[in-house]
């Protein structure tokens, strides 16, 4: 299997030169995933006969000069997407047999693009959590040990990507779902700045398929090279044509540089509410060295660097507030009553959380009002700095953990506990004020499992970070398949 783990931008050169057909790869991506999926357990609704037939539509195409962005590459798609004539399920039972009519718009741009769609990918119940597992469709494992967490809530497309099943994924992110699920299994992904990419079609089975905007949440590629994330950035990012479409046109800036001597880079690895595991640490430490090496300007501290425990209080507040609006857990009444048994004294993010279960509109406000003091600190750090390095989450992939009740799980970071849930702190950094992070693989711990860092960037230069992977990809290496 010759292809599997090439990247999409060799697999267009190939398809371009005829080494190759559209078919062939296809075929062989099918036959990779009905070998090895068994075990990881990533592609969740194959599209098989379908992925065949467009496959041969590719190369027909191409035969007859066609050359679009993605003809005749093979692609995943997150199982959230609605894709017509496959269920839609988010995991949830009640949904199982929920069928979309048309296309998410990602889908739609992906095909229009000439993408040849394999599938759709495992996430968890609800996208609600850093695993993906579900009562549908079982559990997604790690392709470096299959006792650990791919990662959610797009792990099933990070699991894909790392396995060969496709060039490219498509995924969501709103509590580190496209960023951990790569930092877990060793790929790339890109959060982009919030608004970018519509996301029209990318909702809970049965709701109408609207072009609102969501807070926070932002849709977003993962692929096997830096490169190809910015490919496939390209095809999904720009207004929805039925609101800013109308009127808007996408332009983003270039990098703010193309050598990575130039960059200013503020690199970050303690945080004051959570420890830093000693395999991310090194993690951080081996790109920082790979900076320096390159001659990139690097500081480890900064006075513009907003506040860290009033960004992840914050990001905590918008985050559940907005959560537990959709997916209800508890009535109102509990919830209130268990919020009012908090002294005033409590004031971690256990309590931070609960008490953002039944924040007011005034309370979201308030909150909101603050994210804006944020952003602006944010603009005068990026006056000063290009990216910020940080981790992802603190630890690598860690075991299955399939307690129902979240709240009763922990994290283990060297040895100290920690609640669940603490962990999307650094996750959120770059979610609450809706700047793009790029997820990128910085190495392996003594065991074999990969490790990720973050690069955070101003918010609509999406292309700074993206070109700084790129740079960093070559000198540290990237994606290395599993053995």
């Amino acid at each position: 299997m010759k292809w599997s783990f090439q990247s999409a931008e060799d697999l267009i050169a190939a398809l371009r030169d005829g080494a190759v057909t559209s078919v062939e790869l296809t075929g062989e991506a099918i036959a990779r995933i009905e070998r090895d999926d068994k075990t990881i357990n990533a592609i969740c609704v194959p599209d098989f006969d379908r992925a065949r037939a467009a496959a041969q539509n590719a190369d027909r195409a191409r035969a007859g000069g066609e050359d679009r962005p993605l003809l005749g590459v093979p692609v995943t798609v997150k199982e959230s997407y609605d894709i017509a004539g496959l269920p839609t399920t988010w995991g949830m039972p009640p949904h199982r047999s929920f069928m979309p009519a048309e296309d998410a718009l990602q889908v739609s741009r992906l095909k229009a693009a000439g993408a040849v769609v394999l599938g759709k990918t495992n996430v968890p119940l609800g996208l609600q959590d850093i695993q993906s597992f579900n009562e549908i469709y079982g559990t997604t494992t790690n392709p470096w040990d299959h006792g650990r967490t791919a990662g959610g809530s797009s792990g099933g497309s990070a699991a894909a990507l790392a396995s060969g099943f496709g060039a490219l994924s498509i995924g969501s992110d709103i509590a580190g779902s496209l960023r951990t699920p790569a930092h877990f299994c060793g790929v790339y992904a890109h959060k982009p700045t919030l608004g970018l990419a519509p996301h029209r079609g990318m909702v809970p089975p049965s709701e109408p398929a609207l072009p609102t905007d969501l807070d926070l949440a932002v849709v977003g590629p993962m692929a096997r090279t830096a490169r190809d994330l910015a490919l496939l950035l390209d095809v999904m990012a720009g207004p929805d044509p039925l609101t800013f479409g109308v009127a808007h046109r996408l332009a983003l800036p270039p990098a703010r540089h193309e050598r990575l001597g130039d960059f200013r880079v503020l690199v970050l690895d303690e945080h004051p509410l959570i420890g830093t595991g000693s395999a991310v640490r090194a993690g951080v430490n081996r790109v920082t060295a790979a900076l320096i090496d390159g001659g990139a300007r690097v500081a480890r501290h900064s006075p513009l660097l907003p506040d860290l425990t009033e960004a992840a209080t914050l990001y905590m507040q918008l985050l559940i507030s907005g959560s537990v609006a959709r997916f209800p857990i508890e009535s109102h009444e509990q919830l209130t009553t268990r919020a009012a048994g908090l002294s005033a004294d409590e004031q971690n993010l256990d309590a931070v959380r609960l008490r953002a279960m039944v924040f007011s509109h005034r309370d979201w406000i308030v909150a909101n009002n603050r994210r804006e003091v944020h952003r602006h600190g944010w603009r005068q750090l990026f006056a000063e700095f290009d990216a910020v390095v940080c981790p992802i989450t603190p630890t690598p992939a860690f075991p299955h953990d399939h307690r129902p009740n979240p709240m009763e799980r922990r994290i283990d970071i060297d040895g100290v506990e920690y609640p669940y849930f603490d962990q999307l702190v650094w996750a959120g950094l770059a979610t609450m004020p809706g700047l793009p992070a790029t997820a990128i693989p910085a190495g392996r711990t003594p065991e074999g499992l990969p490790v990720g860092v973050q690069l955070i960037g101003p918010m609509f230069e999406d292309r700074t970070p993206l070109r700084l992977a790129e740079l960093l990809e070559q000198r540290i290496g990237g994606f290395q398949a599993p053995k």
